[in-house]
């Protein structure tokens, strides 16, 4: 048996899940007993996980890529914790610009180019997806 608690609209809920044979499971919610019947589970592909760059690791000049405009993109979706740089300053290859979080891993973003930075396109907390330019250097 598995117990959980969830916590709706403000509202309590103690969950147990008794019993599970084929496509019905035995529930009890708050004490009343329910027969739920679940969707039948559908093959789903193979994850493909992919390496990224934390904090802790070299500068990897694939973690950004650059667009024909000079574009430093996301290299996967993620949340923007972190933007170290603003528009104007002039930045060195491999220099931090900005952190990215992402499948709960912290991923610095660096410079793949020397230039100066003419646009910024996301904020802090911003939730970006891969491919997105995050920064333009020229």
């Amino acid at each position: 048996m598995k117990e959980y608690k969830y916590k709706i609209n403000g509202k309590e809920f103690n969950v147990a899940i008794n019993k599970v044979e084929d496509s019905v499971a035995e529930v009890e919610v708050n004490g009343i007993a329910y027969q739920v019947e679940m969707e039948k589970t559908v093959k789903v592909a193979p994850v493909i996980v992919r390496p990224v760059v934390t904090a802790s690791a070299p500068v990897a000049s694939a973690s950004a890529a650059v667009g024909a405009a000079g574009a430093i993109k996301s290299p996967l979706p993620g949340v923007i914790l972190d933007i170290n740089i603003k528009v104007g300053d002039v930045v060195k290859t491999g220099q931090k610009v900005a952190m990215l979080e992402a499948m709960k891993m912290e991923n610095v973003i660096n410079a793949d180019h020397d230039g100066k930075v003419t646009e910024i396109k996301v904020n802090k907390g911003d939730s970006v997806l891969e491919g997105a330019d995050l920064i333009i250097i020229e």
